[in-house]
């Protein structure tokens, strides 16, 4: 051991006196060492004091079965089917919901089955609200799984309605599941009047209901004048329409777009004036911008779709109806105000809760979030959801689309965000690396969810219920289920490539 030597040797120093220093300077040493064990001493006594019982000395406890050798711990090998060392493992793996509901599939680590409805997640207090968000870029399976809920959802009694079908992807479904398909479309006879009263509930009377009615029918024109308009409309713009609305409705029982542009052309005579006019000379000059607009439903390229007294009926004993408007092409700039139109019209059908438990799908849900009144309406569908018996399901490609609509603090990206939080059930499949962080903050997904992203094979999906954590399900598909949900099949030479499928396509 090397001896430590002072860093300061004093001239004409004796022996002895050097001695003595070295031996003085070593009792500082040791005095200091024995104090700073004294303070440990007395720490580990306060906490033996404040904590009793939890101290365990360093040799083990003295105690039989205290695992005390001075030997190294050594165990044989151990070898032993996963089913028999499931149970030494408890809390290795999500235990599942264990409630019944539709089998989608299997968790895709401990192979068991994986069931879900909304509605009875919802009864159970897992999910608030029974609304369903599915993201994944294209090809990764979100559209076969929102078509194998409506298809494995009428066993359990479930409806389903698509207000917007724009790639014509929903009428096999429809077929297969006995439904109907509303097809609008330039040429094409259907007509759809977005002004009919709809299906009355049996617990409303009359006063209340013509409220409700007249209420829906001026949120529905104010929403189509603001869209064609690009701005929000007018005190005395809202005025005009309401009278207009009310002459055309005390002229004909149930009217048409283009007996209200008739009357905002030219207002009734024989009709008093609404509270602050005047004349009925102001009251056409409110309404003549509001009716330029409306005409172009009436006479510009919508003309002879939604200007006319329908000619279909809604059937909510249908398993599935699906409106079908990719006859008007996926570019077209009017394709938000057919969408408000047939979603006003599905809509005008949904609000009595005796009918049961209904899906509403809102497949390329972006395009409606780009518009203001359409983001609207669908917020009042995600409110009322639970009170009109309604699974909302919106089908995006990644979560970002909802951040990405309107500028910073507007009401449109306010609307966006707000649909997110407003759904209980987040279903997430493949990202791509980009989109990752976004759909990770969106979203609350932890660590280990986040680097799962873009990874997960095709088919396979990331799902967030309610607070619980992310559960990796892998959706599987019946053959007979395949040739109505599969939307590649343009892409394959060989059709039958799929006969026996493994997990989901789309």
């Amino acid at each position: 051991m090397t001896r430590p030597s002072p860093l300061l040797v004093p001239a004409g120093e004796t022996r002895a006196q050097r001695r003595a220093r070295i031996d003085a300077q070593r009792g500082i040493r040791r005095a200091a060492v024995q104090a700073r064990r004294e303070e440990a001493r007395r720490v580990a006594a306060a906490d033996r004091a404040a904590a009793p019982g939890r101290d365990i000395p360093s040799g083990g406890e003295h105690r039989p079965g205290a695992l005390r050798t001075w030997r190294r711990l050594r165990l044989p090998a151990h070898r032993a089917t996963t089913a028999t060392l499931a149970a030494a493992y408890l809390f290795q793996a999500e235990g599942g919901l264990a409630l019944p509901g539709m089998v989608i599939g299997h968790d895709a680590y401990t192979r068991a089955a994986f069931c879900f409805d909304p509605w009875v997640l919802y009864a159970a207090g897992v999910l608030t609200n029974p609304n369903v968000l599915i993201a994944g870029e294209i090809g990764s399976g979100k559209s076969a799984l929102a078509k194998t809920l409506l298809g494995r959802g009428r066993a359990f009694g479930h409806r389903a309605y698509v207000p917007g079908d724009v790639k014509g992807e929903w009428t096999p479904i429809a077929a297969a599941l006995g439904g109907a398909t509303i097809s609008l479309g330039a040429g094409r006879p259907t007509r759809l009047n977005p002004l009919d009263a709809g299906r009355r509930p049996q617990d409303v009377g009359d006063p209340e209901w013509d409220v409700e009615v007249r209420s829906r029918r001026l949120e529905l024109l104010r929403s189509l004048i603001e869209q064609l308009g690009g701005q929000p409309i007018n005190p005395t713009e809202r005025t005009a329409v309401a009278a207009a609305v009310d002459a055309a409705v005390a002229a004909h029982t149930t009217p048409v777009l283009p007996h209200v542009v008739d009357h905002l052309f030219a207002p009734d005579l024989t009709r008093p004036l609404p509270a602050g006019f005047t004349s009925h000379a102001e009251l056409r000059e409110a309404g003549r911008q509001p009716g330029h607009l409306l005409a172009t439903l009436v006479f510009g390229e919508l003309a002879g779709l939604v200007d006319a007294p329908s000619t279909v009926r809604f059937d909510p004993s249908l398993p599935i109806l699906t409106i079908d408007i990719s006859a008007l092409g996926e570019t077209n700039p009017a394709l938000p105000l057919v969408m408000a139109c047939t979603s006003a019209w599905t809509e005008a059908a949904l609000r009595d809760p005796s009918d049961g438990q209904r899906f509403i799908v809102y497949d390329e849900a972006w395009r409606i979030l780009r518009e203001l009144a359409l983001a609207r309406r669908m917020q009042t569908q995600w409110k009322l959801s639970r009170a009109w018996g309604l699974s909302n399901v919106a089908v995006v490609h990644r979560l970002s689309d909802f951040a990405a609509v309107g500028d910073a603090g507007s009401e449109l990206r306010a609307l966006s965000e707000g649909l997110v939080a407003d759904t209980a059930t987040r279903i997430v499949y493949r990202q791509r690396a980009d989109q990752v962080a976004a759909t990770a903050v969106a979203l609350g997904l932890t660590g280990p969810e986040r680097a799962l992203l873009s990874a997960l094979a095709k088919g396979t999906g990331l799902w967030r219920i309610g607070e619980r954590s992310g559960q990796i399900v892998a959706h599987t598909l019946a053959p007979a289920e395949l040739a109505v949900v599969d939307t590649d099949h343009r892409m394959s030479r060989n059709p039958d490539r799929f006969a026996v499928p493994s997990v989901a396509d789309g």
